[in-house]
C-alpha cells in the first residue's frame, strides 16, 4: 500500500512501504476490517428537519502539479461539490485557484488557507481583487496567522502581537478595497501597517463583483475572537471536536459578533473535518493511517494543545512533540489511538456519512470540508456523488446559514 498523499507531501514520508527502514510500518498492530465500521443507520437523523438552509460541502484541490488542476476543479463540480480550497503546503495557494476559475463556472474557491504574516496588505489585496474578478466572485480570501516558527524560520517574517496584527491586516486590505471600489481616499495608519499612497496608475478599479469576503483560521479563543470581530468567517481547524466546537468556538463567535453588532447569519463557520471512510479493506486502511499521521502532526504543534486539554488529552502533546524533533512521523501515528480518533474524525461506511455528520455538525456550522485520504471522490466518482447528494440534504437552523 502507498502512503497516501497528504502524508507525503505534509511529512515528507516515504511514497512507499519500500522506502521504509526494516522494523517500521505505516499499519498498526491488528488491520481494520470493513465490519468494524459498521455504524447503525440514521435515516431518522437525515430525515429530521432542522430548518431551511442547506450546509454547503467543499473538498480539497490537491494535485500536485498545475496541469491536473482543471480536471480535479471540474470533478468536483461535476459530483455537485459547492467549493474547492487550496492550502499554503509545498505550493503557493493562489496560483491552482486560477486555473480552477477558469475550468469551472460555479464552484467556490477559497485558500484554506494562505498564510497571512509574510505578505503585505496590498499584495494580499491585490491577488484578492484580481481573483474575485476572474471567477466572476467565486472567490474567498482564506487566511491564517501559522505558528511562530514557521513564521520566523521557514518564511523568514515578523512574529509580533499576532492577533492584533492579524486584526489590523484584514482592516487593512478592506481599506485598500474601498479604495479600489467605492473611491476612498487610501488613508489607513495603524501600528503594524500603514497604506496613504494610491496612485490612479496603481488603482484596477472597482470590481463588478465587490469585495471578496475574507475568513480567518483559528483554534484558540484569540484568533478565533478576531475572526468574528473583523472578518466574514472561520475557517475551523481539522483538529477539533464537537465539543470543542458547542463549547469554545462558537460561543467565542458569537459573542464577537454580537459585540461587532453583525448577525450570525451574515457569518460563515466553514469546518475541515477528517472523514474515514472507504468502498474496501485497503481503502480503510489508507484513510485510518493516514489520518493518525495528520492528527498526530497537529497534536504535536504546542499552539493547538487547547483542543488536547478540552479532553484531559493535554500531555500528549508533549510526547508527540519530542517524537516529532526526532522525525520519528510514523511512532506518532500510532499513539493517537481510537478514542482520538472518535473525537476528532468521522469514521463511517460511506452510506452514513451523511447522517454521521447530521449528527455531529448540524447547528453548528455552515460549511463543510471533507477531507478524505482514500480519495473516494477520485476512485469512485459516480457512487461518491450520490454520498455528496445526500450530505448536501442537511439542513442547518433557520438563520445559522451565511451569505456566502
Amino acid at each position: 500500500m502507498r502512503m497516501p498523499r497528504f502524508c507525503v507531501q505534509l511529512l515528507g514520508l516515504p511514497s512507499s512501504p519500500r522506502s521504509l527502514t526494516r522494523g517500521e510500518s505505516y499499519i498498526r498492530p491488528g488491520k481494520i476490517r470493513c465490519r468494524d465500521w459498521r455504524y447503525p443507520r440514521r435515516s431518522a437523523v437525515l430525515g429530521r428537519r432542522f430548518g431551511r438552509n442547506p450546509v454547503k460541502i467543499d473538498v480539497p484541490l490537491m494535485a500536485t502539479d498545475l496541469e491536473s488542476v482543471p480536471e480535479e476543479a471540474q470533478q468536483a463540480e461535476r459530483l455537485g461539490y459547492d467549493g474547492t480550497f487550496t492550502f499554503e503546503g509545498q505550493h503557493d495557494p493562489f496560483f491552482p485557484l486560477v486555473l480552477a476559475a477558469h475550468h469551472t463556472r460555479r464552484l467556490e474557491l477559497a485558500t484554506a488557507i494562505a498564510v497571512a504574516f509574510p505578505r503585505s496588505p496590498m499584495h494580499l489585496a491585490n491577488i484578492g481583487h484580481d481573483l474575485q474578478v476572474f471567477s466572476k466572485g467565486r472567490f474567498i480570501l482564506g487566511l491564517g496567522s501559522q505558528v511562530r516558527a514557521h513564521i520566523e524560520r521557514r518564511f523568514s517574517a515578523v512574529w509580533d502581537r499576532p492577533l492584533a496584527r492579524m486584526r489590523e491586516l484584514v482592516q487593512a486590505v478592506r481599506a485598500i478595497w474601498r479604495c479600489w471600489n467605492e473611491g476612498e481616499r487610501l488613508d489607513f495608519r495603524g501600528r503594524f501597517y500603514q497604506h496613504t499612497l494610491m496612485a490612479p496608475f496603481f488603482n484596477p478599479g472597482p470590481s463588478p463583483y465587490g469585495p471578496p469576503p475574507i475568513y480567518l483560521a483559528g483554534v484558540g479563543r484569540g484568533m478565533t475572537r478576531v475572526a468574528g470581530e473583523v472578518a466574514d468567517g472561520l475557517f475551523v481547524h481539522p483538529l477539533h471536536s464537537t465539543d470543542f466546537l458547542r463549547n469554545v468556538t462558537v460561543p467565542v463567535v458569537t459573542d464577537a459578533l454580537e459585540r461587532r453588532g453583525v448577525a450570525r447569519s451574515s457569518f460563515t463557520i466553514a469546518a475541515q473535518v477528517l472523514v474515514v471512510t472507504g468502498y474496501d479493506e485497503e481503502e480503510l486502511n489508507q484513510a485510518d493511517v493516514a489520518t493518525r499521521l495528520q492528527l498526530a502532526f497537529y497534536c504535536s504543534t504546542p499552539a493547538y494543545r487547547v483542543v488536547l486539554d478540552q479532553h484531559g488529552w493535554g500531555d500528549l502533546q508533549e510526547e508527540l512533540r519530542a517524537l516529532s524533533k526526532q522525525g520519528r512521523w510514523v511512532e506518532m501515528g500510532a499513539l493517537i489511538d481510537d478514542t482520538m480518533m472518535e473525537a476528532f474524525t468521522v469514521r463511517c461506511q460511506p452510506d452514513e456519512l451523511a447522517g454521521r455528520l447530521a449528527e455531529r455538525y448540524a447547528g453548528l456550522v455552515d460549511r463543510l470540508q471533507l477531507v478524505c485520504h482514500a480519495n473516494p471522490h477520485q476512485r469512485h466518482p459516480e457512487r461518491w456523488g450520490e454520498v455528496i447528494e445526500k450530505v448536501k440534504a442537511i439542513d442547518q437552523p433557520c438563520g445559522s446559514i451565511a451569505r456566502s
